[in-house]
């Protein structure tokens, strides 16, 4: 093998791994988006459970609300999208029929309630959505928390 041979293949060997590890670092995030997905996922079908058991009945699922806002006088549309929306039953400690916005997390920080994204989204949920309250469905501990602002 002559010396231009090695070269050439060690330099092929390098842009293959150099390929390899773009792609992959590539991918990585959407990997990790799938995962947290599925435990998102799986952590709603859970929580419908839990919020049973503490007297909640589940009018719907991934509800969303659309409004305008006027930014420096021009109108910008948004909208936002909760986890659950449920009916406290006769078990439940709220008066029969009144209605809340359930966010379920299933990770370490956004179960806290204090935790700002949680906060925000939960006082976004409270003003957008034509309910009596917010509950935060903590997964890890599986507890309902009702927070009001």
């Amino acid at each position: 093998m002559t010396t231009e041979t090695v070269a050439i293949t060690l330099l092929l060997g390098v842009v293959l791994v150099l390929a390899f590890a773009w792609w992959r670092a590539r991918h990585r995030v959407g990997r990790r988006n799938r995962r947290r997905q599925v435990v998102a996922t799986t952590g709603e079908g859970e929580a419908e459970a839990v919020l049973a058991a503490e007297g909640f009945r589940v009018l719907d699922r991934q509800i969303t609300a659309r409004w305008t806002l006027d930014v420096d006088g021009e109108p910008r549309d948004v909208h936002c999208r909760a986890d659950l929306l449920v009916e406290a039953r006769s078990r439940s400690t709220f008066p029969r029929g009144h209605r809340f916005v359930a966010e379920v997390k299933t990770g370490t920080r956004a179960i806290d309630p204090a935790h700002p994204a949680t906060r925000r989204q939960l006082m976004e949920y409270l003003h957008v959505f034509d309910v009596d309250g917010v509950l935060l469905v903590d997964m890890r501990h599986r507890r309902v928390h009702h927070v009001e602002f």
